[in-house]
């Protein structure tokens, strides 16, 4: 992996890690799908614009329509409409360190589904994952954490797992910008339909809320998108998702500092066994034979 390579992985890595700390400010002070469905649209007509003055076209290949489609769905309707509703009721933290286990999801269900081969590095990892996962849960549900929140964080990063495994060449092709765009504006209809029937517009006008509503537009709703795109295009989608063991400690670091949350013992355990888990599986998933029945 070439330097260039690793900048981007590293700044999607912070990108991604602090959505969910300028989502908490957010959705305190305004209604959190409709202040979604803005945002994605904001993005789109920002991602489109500036695709169609970079000349890039409308046409799609059959891969990009279909990645379009899916992850308009899945990653920001159902993944982030339904993380956005959680975090009026749970800590941002806990929304990272939830949502950072999807490259873990990803490969027990290449596992499971699709008779992958796991080595050894690889099932140790999925190990220590899902034990990090339980004594993070296990100190949450002590300490008497929303089970509604925690309930939609979870099917949230499942649909966001669905989207992950289901799209495949989407930033092939060219039109990366494009494919951005669009994707975000399917995002932000389905959301304003949901929206219209189940929630009132309400909204408590701050600087800090036009801030971090401004951030969460442009930087982790618009550039991480394009980044993420053009990581996978250079390197490869398995060894782009090796960033993702970054997550849980720069999620709840933001978190942290930002929203003054606190960290226990046992988070921090957690947490660091996540990470660990995480960058086994992906470094065995480089090496590993390509899917077939074990």
């Amino acid at each position: 992996m070439d330097l260039r390579s690793f900048g981007m992985g590293l700044a999607f890595a912070l990108m991604w890690s602090s959505a969910f700390t300028a989502a908490h400010i957010i959705v305190a002070a305004a209604s959190p799908l409709w202040a979604l469905c803005l945002r994605f649209a904001i993005s789109g007509v920002i991602g489109v614009g500036i695709a169609l003055a970079l000349g890039q076209t409308w046409r799609l290949t059959r891969a990009q329509l279909r990645g379009t489609l899916i992850f308009g769905i899945c990653q920001n309707t159902l993944y982030l409409g339904a993380y956005f509703v959680a975090m009026q009721q749970v800590q941002a933290g806990l929304a990272a360190i939830v949502a950072s286990t999807m490259p873990l999801l990803v490969a027990l269900s290449e596992w499971l589904f699709f008779g992958r081969r796991v080595p050894r590095l690889g099932v140790a990892g999925l190990v220590a994952g899902l034990l990090g996962v339980a004594v993070i849960m296990g100190s949450r549900l002590s300490a008497g954490v929303d089970l509604g929140g925690l309930a939609l964080l979870v099917l949230g990063v499942l649909a966001l797992t669905f989207a992950t495994l289901s799209v495949r060449g989407a930033s092939s092709g060219g039109n990366v910008l494009m494919v951005v765009g669009l994707q975000m504006l399917v995002g932000a209809a389905a959301l304003g339909l949901v929206a219209l029937g189940f929630e009132e517009f309400r909204v408590d006008w701050s600087a800090r809320l036009v801030a971090a509503f401004a951030y969460t537009t442009l930087v982790p709703g618009l550039a991480a998108t394009v980044v993420w795109f053009l990581l996978v295009h250079r390197i490869g989608a398995v060894k782009a998702a090796t960033f993702h063991f970054l997550n849980p400690f720069l999620g709840v670091a933001i978190a942290a500092v930002l929203l003054g949350e606190e960290l226990s013992m046992l988070d921090g355990i957690g947490v660091a066994i996540i990470a660990g888990g995480i960058l086994a599986v992906q470094l065995s998933r480089q090496k590993a034979p390509r899917p077939g029945l074990a």
